[in-house]
């Protein structure tokens, strides 16, 4: 799930000192009750904040993007760091505006007690809940989602009869599998793979989270199965093939916008308005695209204005 294994970076300057003084304030990132008065409600515009992750970067300066064109004061904090630190610095006032995914956000806010699951309605109406406890509204989700996916190379998975997942038990034994360090450990990723589908492969391969190693040693048949994200460009290669996830192991993972409640009352549902106009428009192809372009080297905020005015939102 899309922003848990990422490799912690350190957001500009003054900023870090407030959002680890945020997470102090709440004292744990997961079971904040409630905003504290951190910073009045929209002060200085809507501030809108990243991960630490280039699609994360991307999305946010989307949303600022669209709220400024509708004339809303609206500004960019990219790389704010991982969901420990953002999510306390969102109910605590220091930002205003966070673009999450829902199945991750939800078991973050929940410490693990709440599952998500593959169905999205179901999984964002207990993230909404989650939120609201916080003092924070999620806006409806986008139908693009950055779920975990697992990625064959097409000529193995040709080579075994591979369609879905579940195929993968009549040669698992055979196979190496690729993934992140702690994926043995994960609900998601090879323990869960074990316990929902059974499978148990020949050896596991440390490599990264979804990232260019993993790509690179399925591309060189270093591994024959891996886990990558499902907006990443690499899955536009036709030598690799996603599998069907056929016993819904993945939760959604669909892009939400949530924004402290306070920003809403101040600025009126057109605020809502906007950023659900947005959502509606992302896809999961076109925010892989998207992402593509980012890794061409564009910069977000260019990127993010083109695909706004292609979109007819700037």
């Amino acid at each position: 799930m899309r922003a848990r294994c990422r490799t912690p970076r350190r957001p500009p300057g003054i900023l870090l000192g407030l959002l680890v003084g945020a997470a102090a304030v709440v004292s744990s990132c997961a079971s904040a009750k409630g905003p504290s008065a951190g910073r009045p409600a929209g002060t200085d515009g809507v501030l809108v904040a990243s991960f630490d992750f280039p699609e994360s970067r991307l999305l946010a300066s989307i949303y600022a993007g669209a709220l400024r064109a509708r004339g809303y004061p609206a500004r960019v904090q990219l790389d704010a760091g991982t969901r420990e630190v953002v999510d306390p610095a969102l109910a605590s006032g220091l930002v205003d505006l966070v673009p999450e995914y829902a199945g991750s956000s939800l078991q973050f806010l929940t410490l693990g007690r709440a599952r998500p699951s593959a169905d999205v309605s179901r999984t964002y109406r207990a993230d909404a809940a989650a939120f609201a406890r916080r003092g924070l509204v999620a806006l409806r989700p986008a139908p693009a989602q950055d779920s975990n996916v697992i990625v064959m190379p097409r000529a193995t998975a040709a080579e075994f009869d591979v369609h879905a997942i579940s195929d993968l038990s009549r040669v698992a034994s055979r196979l190496v599998f690729g993934g992140a360090p702690e994926c043995p450990q994960r609900p998601f990723c090879l323990l869960g793979l074990r316990r929902r589908y059974g499978l148990r492969f020949r050896r596991f391969v440390a490599l990264d989270a979804g990232g260019p190693l993993t790509e690179q040693a399925l591309r060189a048949g270093d591994v024959d199965v891996g886990l990558l994200f499902s907006t990443d460009p690499a899955l536009g290669d036709p030598k690799l093939s996603v599998l069907a996830d056929d016993r819904l192991l993945q939760p959604a993972e669909n892009v939400i916008p949530v924004v402290r409640a306070a920003v809403l009352r101040q600025y009126g549902p057109g605020l809502a308005r906007a950023l659900e106009a947005v959502s509606a428009r992302l896809t999961t192809v076109g925010l892989r695209a998207l992402d593509e372009e980012m890794a061409r080297g564009g910069p977000p905020g260019r990127v993010a204005s083109r695909w706004l005015r292609a979109q007819g939102l700037a």
